[in-house]
């Protein structure tokens, strides 16, 4: 997870290298980390040798959900990548789906925490694919709104159900009251990263 001024999120120092080392064989972490071990647990005692003054438990927290999400969008990012899109432009083109209207640019700037620069590169590039089309509003020639064609509704949908079963199989050897307990605690998490003022967008 990095920071939306460029720097990195808490913990990610610690998990930097962790976060890299998905050809490592399963069961097994960095040096000095046996099986049974995740890759955080070995990286969280190597820093507490190296800075045993330092309070570490922070990144046993932040450094699993950096790595549970790297390697989460490695694997959600194939169906992606097999359709021809990045994530960001799967983004967008869900904002379209999930909200069932058309948008403005600036709206979904908004909705995918995007810069409106890099919304406009691409709706370039996904109208070019016929996925995305663009009218002009009557009223303000300096709006357009956007909104998904056919084919882009036809991705969309076909994606996400190969996304959707893959997280159900993730979470599958949690128990119901867990995933709602782990849920309703990552939900105040973001609540509270998202209400800090002054948060950049990506």
């Amino acid at each position: 997870m990095t920071a939306r001024n460029g720097r990195p999120a808490h913990g990610e120092a610690a998990t930097g290298d962790a976060a890299h080392e998905r050809t490592r064989p399963a069961g097994t972490g960095p040096a000095g980390t046996g099986p049974g071990d995740d890759t955080v647990a070995g990286v969280v005692r190597q820093w507490r040798a190296v800075h045993p003054d330092l309070d570490t438990a922070p990144m046993e927290i932040i450094g699993r959900i950096n790595r549970c999400a790297a390697l989460l969008q490695q694997a959600e990012d194939a169906p992606l990548r097999r359709a021809g899109l990045s994530r960001p432009e799967f983004d967008l083109l869900g904002a379209l789906r999930r909200t069932g209207d058309e948008l403005t640019p600036s709206e979904l700037t908004r909705e995918t925490f995007s810069s409106g620069a890099a919304v406009t590169k691409r709706l370039k590039q996904l109208t070019e694919r016929g996925l995305v089309e663009r009218r002009g509003d009557t009223r303000d020639r300096r709006v357009a709104h956007v909104r998904l064609t056919d084919a882009g509704r036809d991705l969309v949908d076909g994606v996400l159900p190969e996304q959707l079963a893959y997280e159900r199989a993730v979470l599958s050897g949690l128990g119901s009251q867990d995933q709602d307990g782990l849920a309703a605690l990552l939900g105040e998490l973001l609540g509270r990263l998202e209400g800090r003022p002054g948060a950049l967008r990506l």
